[in-house]
């Protein structure tokens, strides 16, 4: 689904009826502000890409600290009553 000839042809009529004679400095701008775009896009990218590729903390060293804080759970002993309980009216 990309753009046909009907639709550039659209288009064409729309940016020299817009522009006119300025159209090939609009493009040219145009054109320039994509590529920093795409280099700006590249770069972050790349910086996304060396921080996983190097990072100060791997998930051994994750794994490995939550060992260390793991406490086994413990539950309250169970002590069993001194004395039968008796009925309140049995007193």
């Amino acid at each position: 689904m990309g753009i046909g000839l009907q639709e550039m042809i659209i288009l064409g009529v729309i940016g020299v009826l817009l522009f006119g004679k300025r159209l090939p400095e609009v493009g040219r701008q145009l054109g320039k502000g994509l590529s920093e775009f795409k280099r700006g896009m590249q770069g972050i990218e790349s910086e996304i890409h060396s921080a996983m590729d190097t990072g100060s903390y791997s998930a051994d060293a994750a794994y490995d600290d939550l060992e260390d804080d793991y406490q086994a759970p413990t539950a309250p002993k169970f002590q069993p009553p001194s004395a039968a309980p008796q009925m309140e009216g049995e007193r």
